[in-house]
Parts: structure tokens; C-alpha cells; sequence
């Protein structure tokens, strides 16, 4: 009879633990391109006092192994609801929320978030601000700063991995937060509107950085944002909600291999094709359409 495999942080030596940051190992017997996460019959209804809200109501959806979703739709339509759902933060009033074969019913460490107010450790430098979940998992100094160095230079920061987080811009910041989420090998990373508060230029930037960790890393990220060109040029598959309460509305399937080229005309053609299904639930991006 085969053995459940659990999630152990300093307890090393059995063969059925999978130590915390390695919880992507949990679902190895899940093929790339195979079915990781299911959201069915997702609902939420938000109650003050005697008010209620029906903020998401009977979403269903499948997130495949390896691949990078985004979800767009118009603000306080219940992106960041279903994306606290996932994480484990929030507990929905009806529906299942599932990675392989385990709910997700509390926070969980085979799930990063990536926050778009960067919640980084001020007194920490930026190595030990990356290394910090794996040294609360009792991961041996060797292998943290091996790990670290991986990512340090995956994500352009190996010149300042002894500074103060007070000394970077808020793009590095962020790289930080991207960094902190990915080396510890979670089965799905949630990241909320990560480049949200970052100029154009340095968002653009941190755009292609993701996509070159991706090449190596194939991880399996769901990404909430505003900006269709963003969602666009980074996701496999883009997910657009209904205004409130959050419904599925379309989802794009969207073709070529990263780096896409923002510039070219089936781009250009499915982002104002996408605009316009957001048009149509009288969501107006007003300043992407320029």
C-alpha cells in the first residue's frame, strides 16, 4: 500500500516527507500540461451586519501543470477574492478549490503569493529576504545559499544581495518578492497585481525577467492584473470575469511562445478583440485603447 506523502519542515530523513520547500514534488506524478488545480462551483458571498454580497458566483475552472494563467476584469469584480480563495485566506460559501487530490482549505506552503505591496522584511539584506521561508523550513545554510544564488541571478539582483531593502527602487523590490516566491518550489504561486504600483518602463522590464525565469523553471502561476497587454504577453491562457459577481465570461487561449511581440498584428488584434468583450460588460479601458 502506497504511502501518503506530508509536508514536514526540518524532519529530513523519511522517504513519505516532502520537505515544505519542496512542496511541487507532492504532484510529480502529474504530467506537464496535465490538470493541477480545479476551482468547482466557486462562491462567495460577503455578509455585513444584514447586507450580503455575492462578490463570485459558481466559477469553475481547471489550471494545468506548467502553464501561466492570468484572470482580468473589471475592479472589484472578485479577482483577489478568488485568488485569496486558492491561497487558503479566505473560505468560500460554496464550492471546492483543489491542487491534485487536496483542498484547499487553509493556507499551505505548496502555494506562493507574490503581493503587489512587495511585504518584505526591511531589516533583512536581500539574500536573507529570499532565503527567509527557506530557513523557517530548517533547509541547511549550504543549500539556502546555493539556492539563492539561482535566483539572484535569474532575476538580476546578484549585485545586491547584501543591501538593505530601503536602498532599492521598487522594481528590485519586487524582483525580491518574485524571487522569495519561486525558490521555494511551490506547486502553484499566486501573484496579485505584482507590477501594479511600477511605472510603465519598469513594469515592461520586470515582464521579460518573468518570462526568462520561466523558460527554466515552468511553473504553474495563476496572475491577477488590470492590464490586458500584460496578460497577453505573459499568459498561456487568459481567464475574463463578468462584472460582479465574478462569473467566467471568456477564455482566451493565447497563441505563440514567450517573448511575445506587443508590437505584431495578431497581438495587437487579440488585445483589442479581448477590450472588447471587457467593452461589453461595460468595463472601459479607456488608456490601454490609445
Amino acid at each position: 500500500m502506497k504511502s501518503e506523502m506530508v509536508v514536514e519542515g526540518e524532519k529530513f530523513s523519511s522517504k513519505n516527507r516532502v520537505r515544505a520547500d519542496r512542496t511541487d514534488e507532492l504532484y510529480a506524478d502529474i504530467p506537464e500540461g496535465e490538470t493541477l488545480m480545479k476551482i468547482e462551483g466557486l462562491t462567495v458571498i460577503y455578509r455585513s451586519d444584514d447586507k450580503e454580497t455575492l462578490a463570485v458566483d459558481n466559477l469553475n475552472l481547471e489550471v494545468k501543470k506548467g502553464e501561466l494563467i492570468s484572470i482580468v476584469g473589471p475592479s472589484g469584480c472578485g479577482k483577489s477574492t478568488i485568488l485569496r480563495c486558492i491561497a487558503g485566506l479566505l473560505q468560500p460559501t460554496r464550492g471546492t478549490i483543489t491542487i491534485g487530490d487536496k483542498p484547499c482549505t487553509t493556507a499551505g506552503s505548496d502555494r506562493g503569493m507574490v503581493f503587489q505591496d512587495f511585504a518584505l522584511f526591511p531589516w533583512r539584506s536581500v539574500r536573507s529576504n529570499i532565503e527567509f521561508g527557506l530557513e523557517v523550513a530548517g533547509v541547511p545554510k549550504e543549500e539556502r545559499h546555493a539556492r539563492s544564488e539561482k535566483y539572484l541571478k535569474a532575476m538580476g539582483l546578484q549585485d545586491f544581495a547584501d543591501a538593505r531593502i530601503h536602498e532599492l527602487s521598487g522594481g528590485m523590490k519586487q524582483r525580491v518578492g518574485i524571487a522569495r516566491a519561486m525558490i521555494m518550489h511551490p506547486a502553484v504561486i499566486l501573484m496579485d497585481e505584482p507590477f501594479g504600483a511600477l511605472d510603465a518602463q519598469t513594469r515592461n522590464i520586470l515582464q521579460e525577467s518573468l518570462v526568462n525565469v520561466l523558460k527554466n523553471s515552468h511553473r504553474t502561476i495563476v496572475f491577477v492584473t488590470h492590464s490586458v497587454d500584460e496578460a497577453l504577453f505573459l499568459s498561456d491562457r487568459v481567464i475574463i470575469l463578468s462584472k460582479r459577481p465574478a462569473t467566467i465570461f471568456k477564455i482566451i487561449d493565447v497563441p505563440g511562445e514567450r517573448p511575445r511581440d506587443r508590437a505584431s498584428p495578431e497581438f495587437t488584434t487579440l488585445r483589442r478583440d479581448i477590450l472588447d468583450y471587457l467593452e461589453s460588460q461595460n468595463v472601459m479601458f479607456e488608456s490601454e485603447k490609445k
